[in-house]
């Protein structure tokens, strides 16, 4: 239960009709937003487009960097560390049908949004703070201090 890699990911906020997109692992119990980990020598724009082309074949108009929220957790029994840059994008239109068979995509209000278990916590609360004050923002959430 001992990985020691460190995970960097980018994850996307596209509201679309003043609803938020978030994704769900098929055979898992929470929300997450869309996005997925920085291979060595993509720069983070260059992922968020290939994820969002593999995941709904999307392509969003614009990206602009928002915040970023640090997350330790466990998962299938292995530890996490990961840093999430995290973007919002703009999208003239949506079809969240997603184009790979684990995952599924949910538009949600912002009062679904805010009672929905969406993972990580402190990545949820951050945006729902950006939504109204569209500051840059920095979290850090913490799910098990074991692996400190």
């Amino acid at each position: 239960m001992n990985n020691k890699e460190f995970e960097v990911c980018v994850r996307a906020i596209i509201q679309y009709q003043n609803k938020i997109l978030v994704c769900k692992h098929k055979e898992k119990d929470y929300y997450f937003f869309p996005g997925g980990h920085i291979n060595f020598g993509e720069s983070a724009k260059e992922t968020l487009l290939r994820e969002m082309k593999e995941e709904l074949d999307l392509l969003p108009d614009k990206c602009k960097f928002i915040g970023a929220v640090e997350n330790f957790f466990v998962e299938d029994n292995e530890n996490h560390h990961e840093i999430n840059l995290v973007f919002g994008t703009e999208v003239e239109k949506i079809n969240a049908e997603s184009k790979e068979n684990h995952i599924s995509f949910v538009l949600m209000d912002r009062n679904q949004f805010s009672q929905e278990n969406i993972l990580p916590i402190a990545l949820k609360k951050a945006i729902l703070k950006w939504l109204k004050d569209k500051k840059i923002f920095w979290a850090s959430q913490i799910y098990n201090q074991s692996i400190l």
